[in-house]
């Protein structure tokens, strides 16, 4: 009973934390928003027992993300004239909620199946995934990585263009 009660309070942490990061307009509150649902999602992997996943879960998400993202965010400083008008945003919500509906159908009647041919795998343990990932994922690891960065940069550079241009103008 104590699981299950968890289990709900991490999904409202989840789903709260999903609709607060679509529905904001302020990209900081967005930004706190995706902070829970990654919490939330951590505390999941805990609940089943996966504590690599869910240490994982908060150094990746939590701690790397969710930080660049606001130190992102609050470089830019985009103020709220700038954001872009959306007057049917939660009509698009609820038509995309519809349309993801049935695969979300078909991925729980899938899954369901699973259990039965996991049963023949051995355990992967933290050794196994950590061996695979600085062996074999190690270079999209780090391309993804870059990318990221990259990407970041280029955010700060467009918008301190824009903040540049607004002074010369003054």
């Amino acid at each position: 009973m104590l699981e299950i009660s968890i289990f709900f309070i991490l999904a409202a942490f989840m789903l709260g934390g999903s609709i607060a990061m679509i529905t904001n307009k302020q990209t900081l509150f967005s930004a706190f928003g995706f902070l829970v649902a990654m919490i939330g999602l951590a505390g999941m992997f805990a609940l089943l027992e996966s504590r690599f996943l869910a240490l994982a879960q908060i150094m990746v998400s939590v701690g790397a993300v969710v930080v660049l993202s606001m130190l992102t965010i609050l470089t830019i400083n985009a103020k709220e004239e700038n954001l872009p008008k959306e007057p049917h945003k939660y009509k698009w919500i609820f038509f995309t909620s519809v349309l993801v509906l049935p695969f979300t159908f078909l991925l729980y009647k899938t899954l369901t199946l699973l259990p039965q041919s996991f049963s023949t795998m051995e355990t992967i343990t933290s050794k196994v995934v950590g061996k695979a990932l600085f062996s074999e994922w190690v270079l999209p690891f780090e391309i993804i990585s870059i990318l990221l960065l990259s990407a970041m940069v280029g955010a700060i550079v467009i918008a301190r263009k824009e903040i540049v241009k607004k002074e010369e103008h003054s």
